[in-house]
């Protein structure tokens, strides 16, 4: 069992728990020490969002980093795929970002990075993990390692997200309401989209340190629903705080989620011969009805564990490179090595453009099962391995059986079970989830 990692690195309120600043310096020295290998001088480049606490963990952690002999770049508030990208480029032995994705400004969190880019593997956060209980190698006095910061790291990102669309696309004429949720790519999103042409209206653009979500973001699109319809733009885009994910709106302000981007991805790519494996990977929290479609067009949909991490394995594991998640995290190996809302979104406006057609037609290729999820909390134990739970469970399946689905699993994140059914009738979906949560909830106590 892990005690500190969660699904997507270790996150927490600050100053409380796993994110302290004590508990930064430990990480840093730890992962540090773990990402010592070779005898050329290490490096680790060290990125963040906007939250106030940001500057008190990227400050603990240069001090880990720097006490165990590791040089430290530092890049101020970039995104978490920026931190990924610039990892590999600069030829680092590790990659932070400091950042709790689209949580509040409360709550911070330290995800890391290979030397390749990509999310370190459950192997190397365990062996982080005992680093962390165990005594500490200090670097002898000359050994200590140094800090710098550089200033061009926005620069070099948003050149790398251009590229990521054919040299002949531009946006001339296109109206984006933008939202950067506060966050991480309130400069380089902005200024990648509008260098291509597009007319850029922002929301979410004027960080203070203490609003980074709040009320913004892809996880409160209200504000760019109505300013989309409101403007009469062609499309709306938020991101999350780290700018990882991305939720869209159409020209009348309608909710376009990961699954209906996967499905325009997925058609787009394999028309131009571009999509590899022969399908896409999502979780088992995607809706059966982009299943549905992706066999209607012949590809493939393979099914990972929540959390981005888990869809990037099933994807190298299956040859495929393009993988998300219903939340907005989109995966584009040839782009990226791990999730990135800017870069989606480059591509989402580009099939705008190649399209000719208004974004209400463009990003909806199917029509979704009805699908309800309910959380239920419980403080202790271990509920789904109750009897009486597991039969209850057992019989939602067998009703479900040929016309829908259930899913049931701990959060990774906090002492919740979540309880996610779809089916063709929403009546039938409703009840099942209701009677599912009931027996948890009972045998929760």
């Amino acid at each position: 069992m892990r005690k500190f990692f969660g699904t997507d690195g270790i996150r927490g309120r600050t100053n409380q728990g796993h994110m302290t600043p004590e508990m930064a310096m430990k990480v840093g020295q730890a992962a540090g020490l773990h990402f010592l290998r070779g005898a050329h001088k290490h490096r680790v480049v060290i990125g963040k969002d906007t939250r106030l606490s940001g500057y008190m963990i990227e400050n603990a952690m240069v001090a880990g980093f720097t006490s165990v002999g590791m040089n430290v770049v530092q890049f101020g508030p970039i995104p978490t795929p920026a931190v990924a990208m610039l990892t590999r480029s600069m030829r680092a032995d590790l990659g932070v970002m400091i950042s709790a994705s689209h949580n509040p400004y409360q709550d911070n969190g330290i995800k890391l990075f290979g030397p390749d880019g990509f999310k370190l593997s459950d192997a190397d956060e365990m062996a982080i993990e005992a680093l962390i209980a165990a005594p500490v190698q200090l670097a002898e006095s000359a050994e200590i390692g140094r800090a710098r910061r550089i200033e061009d790291a926005r620069g070099r990102y948003i050149y790398a997200v251009k590229a990521s669309i054919p040299e002949h696309i531009r946006f001339d004429g296109l109206h984006v309401v933008l939202d950067c949720a506060n966050g991480a790519a309130y400069q380089v999103a902005p200024t990648a989209i509008w260098e291509l042409g597009a007319k850029v209206t922002t929301i979410g653009v004027a960080p203070n340190g203490k609003n980074i979500n709040d009320k913004v973001g892809s996880t409160h699109v209200a504000t760019l629903q109505e300013t989309v319809v409101a403007s009469g733009a062609d499309i709306g885009i938020a991101l999350d705080g780290d700018a990882d994910r991305l939720i869209v709106v159409d020209e009348k302000g309608q909710v376009v989620d990961g699954d209906q981007i996967m499905a325009l991805l997925a058609t787009a790519m394999s028309r131009a011969g571009r999509l590899t494996g022969d399908g896409i990977v999502a979780t088992v929290m995607s809706n059966l009805g982009l299943e549905r479609y992706l066999a209607a067009q012949h590809l493939n949909l393979v099914r990972a564990k929540v959390g981005d991490r888990y869809v990037l394995e099933e994807m190298r594991a299956h040859g495929m490179n393009v993988g998300g998640e219903q939340s907005g995290h989109m995966i584009m190996l040839d782009h990226a090595t791990t999730g990135d809302g800017t870069v989606t979104a480059l591509q989402v406006l580009a099939q705008l453009v190649e399209s000719g057609k208004p974004a209400s037609e463009v990003l909806h290729l199917f029509d979704p099962l009805p699908q309800m999820l309910k959380n239920v909390r419980f403080s202790g134990g271990k509920p789904l391995d109750n009897p009486k739970v597991q039969a209850v469970i057992a019989g939602a399946e067998k009703e479900l059986e040929g016309t829908g689905r259930l899913v049931i699993r701990p959060s990774g994140t906090e002492p919740v079970i979540r309880v996610m059914a779809e089916g063709d009738h929403a009546g039938q979906v409703e009840a099942v989830v209701d009677r599912v949560c009931d027996a948890v909830r009972e045998a929760a106590g």
